[in-house]
């Protein structure tokens, strides 16, 4: 069994059983990527594969049991070499950051320029995506950190440390209505178009499960992934927002106002996950306590505010 064989195998997974993409992104050609998944079948006497005729299309239970396996070989292996590498380069390489549009535009930049003054030498690569997504790069390591607030505690095959804790505003434009309350109620928030996350982003799901316990229906006006786009459709009169409390920025935002809305719903606890056994570099290590300590300023706020 060969390291080149379990790497044919998980990558024609990730590539849904296209034997074509995959000798591309291994940089083989194709006949080279079926001797591998052959040999391996041989080798293990089972069958590993779904098959139509000469088509894969899926894995066998032997198959995934194999792929499980086959992905914690492959990641060990990428332990041992970056071993190697942290004696002979200790301050250059490659830091794979994987964190939702919140995390990228509001929270990460002042740890990345930290962290940049200490290792300028380390190329930042910051991948977006939704939760799910994330969970899925971090454990077929295609990022070495995977940073959000939901998911990532929910996969046995990860490990995670808890950053911050947050809760959400109301955003509106000056002089909207809603404002003129000192302490905005659910029921109150339901009477105007509601302008939030979709769900599975930055909390959505407790937020929906508040209003039900309330027995409210708010009037979802407009969903999205992205902060900005709630603020401009805000901006645009289409309704109120509810984003993160953290993404209200007084001197960007001048245009709208603000008000805290943590005494409604529950608190969300975003977190930093790196896949189980990995093998963390210092630079790697060393990235999430600069993360820690440039969130303590929304630690210390929301402490006031609890």
């Amino acid at each position: 069994m060969e390291l080149r064989q379990l790497r044919s195998l998980t990558t024609l997974v990730e590539q849904n059983f296209n034997v074509s993409r995959t000798a591309e992104k291994l940089n083989l050609v194709q006949p080279a990527i079926s001797q591998h998944l052959k040999q391996l079948e041989n080798e293990l006497g089972v069958p590993l594969f779904q098959r139509h005729g000469k088509r894969l299309i899926g894995l066998s239970q032997s198959g995934k049991e194999v792929l499980h396996y086959a992905r914690k070989i492959l990641s060990a292996a990428a332990s041992l070499t970056a071993i190697g590498t942290e004696h002979q380069q200790q301050n250059h390489g490659v830091l794979r950051i994987g964190a939702t549009h919140t995390q990228a535009r509001y929270v990460l930049p002042a740890a990345i320029h930290r962290f940049r003054q200490i290792y300028p030498d380390v190329e930042i690569q910051l991948h977006q995506g939704t939760p799910e997504q994330l969970v899925n790069m971090a454990i077929k390591d295609h990022v070495d950190l995977a940073i959000c607030t939901e998911a990532l505690d929910k996969s046995a095959e990860l490990s995670f440390k808890t950053i911050y804790h947050w809760n959400r505003c109301l955003i509106a434009p000056q002089q909207h209505p809603i404002l003129q309350h000192k302490q905005i109620t659910l029921k109150q928030l339901c009477e105007h178009p509601l302008i939030t996350y979709i769900f599975g982003f930055t909390g959505r799901g407790n937020l929906n499960q508040t209003f039900k316990q309330a027995s409210l229906q708010p009037q979802i006006a407009l969903s999205a992934a992205d902060t900005d786009v709630i603020k401009t459709y805000v901006r645009e009169g289409l309704g109120i927002g509810i984003i993160a409390g953290l993404a209200f920025n007084e001197s960007e935002d001048h245009d709208l106002q603000q008000r805290d809305l943590s005494h409604l719903f529950p608190w969300e606890t975003t977190k930093i996950a790196y896949l189980n056994d990995k093998y963390l570099r210092t630079f790697q290590r060393r990235f999430i306590e600069l993360f820690q300590q440039e969130t303590q300023w929304i630690s210390t706020k929301n402490s006031e505010q609890k």
